[in-house]
Formats: C-alpha cells, sequence, structure tokens
C-alpha cells in the first residue's frame, strides 16, 4: 500500500512548509533570503535544462565532461531539508489501539513532508538510521525524486539499537550550509541526550524539529495481567504484573517526556509529540501553521 494515499494528498493539497528561520536563497514568495544585490558567491552546479540562464553555462565544466551545467549561486537556491527516520528495533512496536507500527507512521509523515517540499521547489534528503546509518538520499528539488524517497522509506524495516547521533554526525557532514532537519524517533537512546545532540545542529544554524512518536499503549499501559515484556533492540526480557507497575512507569514517562520538552525548549528545537493512533492532518496541520506564523 503506497504511503502517500490520494486521500492523504488531497488534505495536504493547499499545504506549503515554510521555515521560520531566515531560509539560505530565495525562491519568491515563499523563503526570505539573507543575500542582497549582486554579492553572492557559488553554491553549486546543476545539469541544464532548457529556460535555464545560458549566461551561467559553465564552460570549464563542459570542457572536462562533454556536458552542460549551470552555476547556482546562494541567492538562487532553495531551502534544503533532511528527513532524518529513526528505523532501529523499538520504531516496529504496534500497540493493538494504532493501526500502524511507529516506524510506518514516520514514514508517512515524513513522505507527505518530503512531497510538501518538493512540490514548493525545495530538495528533500533522507537518511535513516538504526545503531548506524542504514540509508541516506541526497536533497534534491526534482519532482521525479519523490518517487525515490518513498520507495527507500517503503523498504526500511525496524532493526538494530537506536543510535542517533549517527544520524546527526551524517548531517553535519553532509548538510555544508544551512538546512531544515526534521526527526522522526521515538527518542528511545541509551546514548547521550538526543536534544543535546541536536541543539549542536541548531548552533550551526540549521534549523530543527522533533517528531516524537510513541505508541497509545506506550502512554497509556493499558496492561493489566501479568505480562512478559520484550525488548525490541537486544535481548533483555522483564515479566511483570501490569497493574502494579502501571503508576510507576507513567510517573518515570512523564518525567521523560517534561525533560524532553524543556530541553527542546531550551535549544529552541521545534517539538511535537505524535500518537501512533492519530490522524496525520492532525499532526501537520498545527505543525505547518506554526511554520507559518514564524515565517510571517
Amino acid at each position: 500500500m503506497p504511503l502517500l494515499t490520494p486521500d492523504l494528498l488531497a488534505r495536504l493539497a493547499t499545504l506549503k512548509l515554510r521555515a521560520r528561520a531566515v531560509a539560505e536563497g530565495v525562491l519568491t514568495g515563499l523563503h526570505r533570503s539573507p543575500h542582497h544585490g549582486q554579492s553572492v558567491e557559488f553554491a553549486e552546479h546543476k545539469e541544464y535544462t532548457p529556460g535555464d540562464e545560458i549566461r551561467h553555462i559553465d564552460w570549464k565544466a563542459y570542457g572536462k565532461t562533454d556536458k552542460y551545467y549551470v552555476k547556482r549561486f546562494e541567492q538562487e537556491t532553495n531551502l534544503r531539508a533532511w528527513l532524518v527516520v529513526d528505523a532501529s528495533g523499538s520504531m516496529g512496536y504496534r500497540g493493538p489501539a494504532a493501526a500502524m507500527s511507529k516506524l510506518e507512521y514516520a514514514s508517512t509523515l515524513a513522505a507527505a513532508l518530503a512531497y510538501l517540499l518538493v512540490r514548493q521547489q525545495d530538495a528533500a534528503g533522507l537518511v535513516a538510521v538504526g545503531a548506524e546509518v542504514v540509508r541516506s538520499v541526497a536533497p534534491r528539488a526534482a519532482a521525479s525524486h519523490l518517487a525515490a524517497l518513498e520507495e527507500t522509506l517503503e523498504r526500511l524495516v525496524p532493526a538494530g539499537r537506536t543510535r542517533l547521533e549517527a544520524a546527526v554526525d551524517h548531517v553535519v557532514e553532509a548538510a555544508g550550509r544551512r538546512s531544515q532537519v526534521l526527526l522522526f524517533s521515538d527518542l528511545l537512546d541509551a546514548g547521550e541526550g538526543v536534544i543535546r545532540r541536536l541543539a549542536r545542529l541548531q548552533k550551526r544554524k540549521h534549523e530543527v524539529a522533533v517528531f516524537h512518536l510513541l505508541d497509545p499503549a506506550e502512554l497509556e499501559f493499558p496492561f493489566q495481567d501479568p505480562t512478559l515484556f520484550l525488548s525490541m533492540e537486544d535481548d533483555r526480557r522483564l515479566e511483570a504484573h501490569g497493574r502494579e507497575v502501571r503508576k510507576g512507569y507513567l510517573e518515570v514517562l512523564g518525567r521523560w517526556l517534561e525533560a524532553t520538552r524543556r530541553e527542546a525548549a531550551e535549544a529552541d528545537v521545534d517539538y511535537v509529540l505524535c500518537r501512533t493512533d492519530r490522524p496525520f492532518d492532525e499532526v501537520l496541520l498545527p505543525f505547518l501553521a506554526r511554520r507559518e506564523r514564524h515565517a510571517a
């Protein structure tokens, strides 16, 4: 079943994803640019297509490759977004009240935002991570690129430990200039605090948002009877009476969620808690509305 169903696309038909901070580059009517006048720097090459300015053809590149490439400058480049999807073992969890696993939900959100980005001629890329980076697709703005992103998302299989720092390090290395970084994860990472690592991206002038995905069973702990809990990332297991441990579990969960929200606010990281039993537009519409207000 395709992630971008006609129903979802219809609900997204009038939306535009706007950057909250000053975007590097300009696309008239969508992003503000920090560059003015003619004082702009060379950014990258792109293959010549009909309609491009002939005066920007790089003849030296043509001499070496026998292909026409056009120089693009910072003023002409669009927003670049990296969609970072956690594909670790814990993302495969799906409780009885959810229609899909956390990874399926994350992949659908990422595909929807990629659709919005590419439709408005922004570049969308993808990084999928478990214990290491398992997939990476460089950002592109071509309409044909959307199919490649969706195919990569559909093929993700949850496996291994969570190591989100691998994705952060990959983005730091790959995203040379200011980008938007959208993380989709349950944040169940035993390593260094994830939000603190993301704050480093924020300090590098990247714009960061976190979609924190949790199954309703993880949020409500509906288990009443003696239950065997199995880790989805290693061989740990725990047998407990659900009714007896529920109160303590919810207290620990509440403290963790509050600490995560606080760290995100202090780091100026946009934080969205996502229940995987909620319709996608309940997540996307408020997020995009906030972007509109900040971009205004």
